[in-house]
């Protein structure tokens, strides 16, 4: 089995791992492994990688074959079981909190618990087109992508359309003991997401991209307690937006990559 190295330059988060796996399904290889924070994908596979070159370069993410190289790696079944159950795990985890944190975000006034909410669920829908990829024909995958794609947009626009009407009119002051208190507790699930995913020490790019993403998500949760707190001294409404407006951008771009990967 051959072993070739492709350096990806603008691979940098789950959108872009999940965009050349759609891409190169139907492509003859054994594995892939990526590498994100070196923006590395390794391919293992037998024969010329020629094919796998050319559709990379398709998705002009800044792809450029490095070398190849023979490899006595194998694929352990064992160890992918083991990678999926944690995937859902981390999927279940966000997907819980997204509704704890938009249900409690609107009763308690706060932009700040309701965007990362939404933050939450985008990085489950991520996880779960992971999962949703094995087994099922590119076309099909495309399709729920696109479909997921628009509903976080369509989210995100409503939100930053919430923001923008509560920065204009006369709003109460968000409810800062629930924003510092749902924050805390989603603090505590992505930092157990965080320490799980880091002690499976996996190469594999769902492993590697859940990393990074689970670590986004405690800057978020950081970023919404210290709204709290800043509402509580400033007995302002503005901090909340403020940390609102920046996490509806954030679940923005996040859509806009999905609908990317369902060209």
């Amino acid at each position: 089995m051959k072993k070739t190295t492709f350096h990806i330059s603008k691979m940098d988060c789950p959108s872009e791992e999940n965009m050349i796996r759609m891409k190169l399904q139907g492509l003859s290889f054994n594995k892939l492994d990526f590498d994100i924070p070196k923006r590395n994908l390794y391919v293992y596979h037998e024969g010329d990688p020629t094919a796998i070159k050319n559709a990379l370069n398709e998705l002009n993410l800044g792809s450029t074959l490095f070398n190849t190289e023979e490899s006595q790696d194998v694929v352990s079944v064992g160890d992918l079981d083991n990678e999926k159950k944690l995937l859902w795990t981390v999927l279940l985890i966000n997907f819980g909190f997204f509704l704890v944190e938009i249900i409690t975000g609107f009763f308690s006034r706060s932009m700040g618990l309701v965007a990362d909410s939404l933050d939450m669920f985008a990085d489950a829908i991520v996880y779960s087109l992971s999962l949703y990829a094995i087994g099922h024909i590119a076309s099909k995958k495309k399709k729920i992508a696109k479909v997921s794609g628009y509903f976080q947009m369509a989210l995100a626009i409503f939100g930053l359309a919430e923001v923008m009407r509560r920065f204009l009119g006369f709003e109460e002051v968000p409810a800062f003991q629930t924003m510092i208190i749902i924050s805390f507790l989603a603090l505590i699930g992505n930092a157990a997401s965080l320490y799980l995913l880091q002690k499976q020490k996996s190469k594999e790019a769902h492993m590697q991209a859940s990393v990074i993403f689970t670590s986004n998500d405690v800057i978020v949760n950081l970023g919404v307690i210290a709204a709290g707190i800043a509402v509580y001294f400033t007995k302002s409404k503005f901090p909340d937006l403020i940390v609102g407006s920046i996490v509806f951008l954030l679940v923005m771009n996040g859509a806009l990559r999905i609908l990317k990967l369902s060209k």
